[in-house]
């Protein structure tokens, strides 16, 4: 599984799962547009550990294992 544990893997969609609220911590994507405190919506996380999120400002780009680092939001 390309270097990350199925463990890994489920223990993040079961973190992340579809529907949660995050915030953008750190991306280390050179060329995002993305900024530290966007907000997003998880739509899934794929078998490399890859957060998938709809972000507020219309990038989908994911959160990248080991790379980039989100936070869950809890909205009122």
């Amino acid at each position: 599984m390309f270097g990350i544990r199925r463990e890994t893997v489920e223990l993040l969609r079961e973190q992340y799962p579809v529907g949660t609220r995050v915030e953008l911590v750190r991306m280390e994507d050179e060329y995002r547009k993305l900024v530290p405190g966007e907000k997003g919506t998880v739509t899934g996380v794929d078998d490399i550990g890859t957060i998938h999120v709809n972000w507020d400002c219309g990038s989908c780009l994911g959160i990248a294992y080991g790379e980039d680092l989100c936070k869950k939001v809890i909205e009122e």
